[in-house]
């Protein structure tokens, strides 16, 4: 069965939800561009300072790496990390302690943990020449088991 002879008129209890006569008008088709355009420039920015906060996330790596061959998999989990780290606290700036970096790589490039608990610290940036005013800190968190646990916030930033 071809849809090609198909149009608005064979069907006829079709109501469009906007009469044809007010989409072909300019004006209200300009108020639309204008309006879309307003909202993304109208969005208030967050203020950076007062954006220090360090949480901890259970960072499934099993899900992440699924499909990467094998001599790629560390590497690829500390890009996921990274990644993981901007997505959740929105800097661009991400530094890994070196134990996490141990942690990932304790049984060789082709055994990545499957889960990782991290604690991901939003920190200011007091380097003089810093483009970033924040910076995320992540660090590993020993747990007996990772899986089940739920995003936590940590009072001692």
């Amino acid at each position: 069965m071809s849809c090609l002879g198909t149009h608005i008129h064979n069907f006829p209890n079709f109501q469009p939800l906007v009469p044809v006569s007010r989409l072909l008008n300019r004006q209200l088709a300009t108020t639309f561009t204008m309006s879309t355009t307003t909202k993304k420039t109208g969005k208030a920015q967050r203020s950076a300072i007062a954006d220090v906060v360090a949480r901890e996330y259970t960072i499934h790596l099993h899900k992440r790496l699924h499909g990467v061959s094998f001599k790629k998999r560390a590497p690829k989990a500390i890009k996921e990390i990274k990644a993981f780290a901007t997505k959740s606290m929105g800097t661009t700036d991400v530094r890994l302690d070196p134990q996490l970096n141990k942690k990932v790589w304790e049984a060789g490039i082709k055994g990545c943990p499957y889960r990782l608990r991290v604690r991901i610290s939003r920190k200011r940036n007091d380097e003089e020449g810093a483009t970033e005013r924040l910076y995320s800190y992540v660090q590993a968190v020993n747990v007996k088991s990772a899986k089940g646990l739920q995003t936590a916030l940590v009072e001692d930033a």
